[in-house]
């Protein structure tokens, strides 16, 4: 069976991974697009999802790449009318909204994907292998980059559900709750928020393992030149450090691994099986750590500035 999927919101990262991913994976083809801007070339075009669903009764499959304040009621639409659902990350503004649309997936009987992208960088499968043989004393995590690279024009990323540093921010913590072995809990935040702003430019937290080892983590979204996404575990035999993303692994300061961004054919791949299997796979650990970050901080930013 091939997956007659729809696509909502052509923005930059629908046309910078979703499209080519797509077209690179058997077993799925995109036949629409609702997008309320922008049309996708040789499929039908439609202005939003209710039209998609309406145009297109043959569809088996939506993937949900608009702003995350909208995931919830669109994801919900689809998932009422029958449909596989696939999460760009984050799954959803808040837990509590991903956990209701767990709930309609499986009274639905289909298939529910919150596609947390980092977890399938290349050399993060080497790095919980190796961290599982392993007591872990200390991690840091270090995740900088430029927000005016990756989300230019793109004002809902500072509004209330938009995330802010925490939308790059919550790759880390994707890749944290999947190579550590046992519950991470945060212990601190301090969030760095704009007075123009509803969502951080900076963040700072501190974190530890369910046996205690601490884990601090900064991330910022002022970082000019290379940017910074490193991972580094320091563990009763040896260090490890996952940079680039998770696709290069060092192992007590020897290169083990670094291969090319293949993360979204990897998951089109996930979720071809998924929706053979009508599986649900929707972890919410890495936005749980980020609700409770804004808990412990949203009304205590340790630096209020203009833009």
């Amino acid at each position: 069976m091939t997956i007659r999927a729809g696509l909502v919101g052509l923005g930059k990262i629908a046309r910078d991974q979703h499209l080519p991913a797509m077209a690179r994976t058997a077993g799925i083809d995109l036949v629409a697009i609702a997008s309320r801007n922008a049309q996708g070339d040789g499929v039908n075009n439609y202005p939003d999802l209710g039209e998609m669903l309406a145009g297109e009764p043959d569809l088996d499959a939506v993937i949900l790449c608009q702003p995350p304040q909208a995931r919830y009621h669109a994801a919900r639409q689809a998932l009422l009318a029958g449909k596989h659902v696939f999460l760009e990350k984050p799954p959803g503004a808040t837990v509590s909204e991903v956990e209701a649309l767990i709930a309609l997936a499986k009274a639905q009987n289909v298939t529910l994907y919150a596609s947390w992208h980092s977890r399938y960088a290349a050399a993060v499968a080497q790095a919980k292998a190796w961290i599982a043989q392993r007591r872990i004393e200390r991690i840091s995590i270090q995740w900088r980059e430029d927000v005016r690279h990756w989300h230019p024009g793109q004002p809902w990323i500072w509004e209330a559900g938009g995330f802010g540093v925490f939308d790059p921010g919550i790759n880390a913590l994707s890749i944290l709750t999947e190579i550590v072995p046992e519950p991470v809990t945060l212990l601190s935040a301090s969030l760095e928020i704009p007075s123009n702003k509803d969502a951080p430019i900076g963040a700072t937290l501190a974190m530890a393992t369910a046996s205690g080892a601490p884990i601090d983590t900064v991330f910022d979204w002022r970082q000019t030149g290379p940017q910074t996404w490193d991972i580094a575990v320091d563990t009763d035999n040896g260090s490890l450090l996952l940079s680039e993303g998770g696709n290069m692994l060092r192992l007590d300061g020897e290169v083990q691994m670094k291969a090319p961004d293949e993360e979204y054919p990897a998951m089109y791949r996930r979720f071809v099986d998924l929706v053979a299997r009508r599986t649900i796979d929707a972890d919410i650990a890495p936005l749980r750590l980020v609700a409770d970050a804004f808990l412990c901080g949203r009304h205590c930013p340790t630096a209020i500035f203009e833009d």
